[in-house]
């Protein structure tokens, strides 16, 4: 008889961890508005390629922005739980091109890809996957977060 209760009690307990965990991982969100404050702009128009590669604010900034936005699905730190792609993944194919032209032409691609893909979200057959964050986050919020997630690819190296 004890061993039955202390089994059920540890399937409890363990459906019960499960459960909050998925509970947490999933459902409405609000997105938490970024303080880009002290970012130089950087204009009306949408840049092309990262303004902010190497700036120490824009890693600041973009690391709190992704915490507290991005990290639901995206998993802490970048390191995806399996919910969402691995974030330091995106653009480390661009990190063994020798020739330096392609290397920024690689660069240059995975920007326009984050960018494209943060503005509009991911919507799969009526699916979303990912809202849309154009309206949200303003131009430089978004590089910030991808300045970040730089520095988590290198830092995972």
């Amino acid at each position: 008889m004890k061993s039955t209760i202390r089994t059920f009690a540890a399937a409890l307990i363990a459906s019960s961890a499960l459960f909050a965990l998925n509970a947490s991982a999933h459902g409405n969100v609000v997105p938490q508005s970024v303080d880009t404050t002290g970012l130089p702009p950087v204009g009306d128009k949408w840049a092309e390629q990262n303004p902010y590669r190497g700036n120490k604010l824009a890693l600041k900034i973009g690391a709190s922005a992704y915490n507290q936005n991005c990290a639901r699905c995206h998993g802490l730190e970048a390191v995806t739980g399996g919910i969402a792609p691995d974030l330091r993944m995106l653009d480390r194919d661009c990190m063994d091109v020798k020739n330096d032209s392609k290397k920024k032409a690689c660069f240059k691609e995975i920007d326009n890809y984050f960018l494209t893909s943060i503005r509009n979200g991911k919507v799969r057959n009526g699916a979303v996957y990912m809202p849309p964050f154009e309206g949200v986050f303003n131009q430089e919020a978004m590089w910030a977060i991808k300045t970040y997630l730089e520095a988590r690819r290198d830092a995972s190296n």
